[in-house]
């Protein structure tokens, strides 16, 4: 995988956005005695700071002028491209302002895909990381571009016909189960979690970041947060978790297979089921109009939840019983994460398309784990 994906005459998505980006040649100054205005960065971003940083990480890397642009469609790190008019890459950092202690740790995302990177698993290649908070009030970290598409909605699925929207679907099952096969110690990451106690201990971190990152009351979480705690199962050997395993979360090639997995921030050893709890809740959201985070299970061709877990069952040789507490854990869990985005996005402190009318979409989060809970 090369340090960056070329500009000029290439066309693919950035990651986490949606839409089809195209750069055009690098801008060229005139021959005077004065230097053109540099670009204006988005919040978040001081390119002269981030420059100084790849200079002395990765000599020669950059070519030209330093751009920025923040990538639309992440709810919770920022993304931004960068891009010297002749090559791109992506920046990640933490959100601006109200940051929790663990979640959005940019060095543990840069550790595991640098060790996924050799695997089959298909993550970008992670090319340095700055753990000094002094050069951008956080730490970041840049990886190579990877060139694809993110399918968020049906309608983007649609496009693609039923049997691409099947093979794309079926692929990301599939490459779950790579994640999955991975062996931890292999890879330099036997002690990247601690994997006993893992669901109980997640359910106190949610339930701690929740009362962290909300000022106001939200009807039935108490009740979901306790029904899963009394209702905890017996977790399957340990393996790797990606922790926000969904569609839009990785980027599709022409193929439709998955060209990388993105988005590591949750990562961490445990029980595999959770990733395949959290990939079947976000199949099975509820359907609200202008909601900001929806399910693609309207698009012709769409595995339903059931052949989704029949397929991950089969490939991985996992007994998957007891997913409904998985699902209806993952669906307490995207309450607690959209809730802390309403939160800061009240504040003023992250940006985001979307982000203001995600607060309206968590007590229907809470209402399907209720009821995903119950049944069992």
């Amino acid at each position: 995988m090369s340090a960056g994906s070329p500009v000029p005459g290439r066309e693919g998505t950035a990651e986490g956005t949606g839409e089809s980006t195209t750069a055009g040649p690098a801008e060229t100054a005139e021959a005077t005695d004065t230097a053109p205005a540099p670009e204006a960065a988005p919040p978040g971003v001081d390119l002269e700071q981030v420059r100084a940083f790849l200079d002395r990480e990765l000599p020669g890397l950059l070519r030209g002028p330093l751009r920025a642009s923040l990538i639309e469609g992440g709810r919770s790190n920022l993304t931004y491209e960068l891009s010297d008019g002749t090559a791109r890459w992506v920046l990640r950092r933490p959100p601006l302002g109200h940051v929790l202690a663990t979640a959005h740790d940019m060095a543990r995302e840069h550790r595991v895909i640098s060790a996924l990177h050799p695997t089959p698993v298909p993550v970008p290649e992670p090319l340095a990381l700055c753990t000094d908070p002094a050069v951008l009030g956080a730490p970041f970290y840049v990886m190579s571009h990877v060139a694809g598409t993110p399918y968020r909605s049906a309608g983007q699925l649609a496009a693609l016909g039923p049997q691409a929207t099947r093979t794309l679907l079926v692929d990301l099952v599939d490459t779950l189960v790579a994640v999955h096969a991975v062996d931890p110690a292999a890879v330099g990451l036997a002690d990247f979690g601690r994997p006993d106690g893992y669901l109980e201990r997640q359910l106190r971190r949610w339930a701690k970041q929740l009362t962290l990152s909300t000022s106001r009351e939200l009807a039935g979480i108490a009740e979901l947060q306790q029904r899963l705690a009394d209702a905890l199962p017996a977790s399957p050997a340990p393996t790797v978790l990606h922790g926000d395993y969904r569609l839009d979360n990785v980027l599709v090639d022409a193929d439709h297979t998955i060209a990388a997995v993105l988005d590591w921030e949750m990562s961490t050893l445990g029980d595999p089921l959770a990733d395949l709890g959290l990939l079947v809740m976000y199949t099975e959201l509820p359907e609200l109009p202008d909601a900001p985070i929806r399910s693609t299970r309207g698009a012709p061709g769409h595995p339903s939840s059931a052949e989704l877990i029949e397929r991950y069952a089969t490939r991985s040789g996992r007994d998957v019983a007891s997913l409904s507490w998985y699902t209806a854990f993952a669906f307490f869990k995207l309450a607690v994460i959209a809730e802390g985005i309403h939160y800061r996005y009240g504040l003023g402190q992250t940006v985001g398309a979307g982000f203001d009318r995600i607060g309206a979409l968590v007590p229907h989060l809470i209402d399907s784990g209720l009821t995903t809970v119950r049944k069992g």
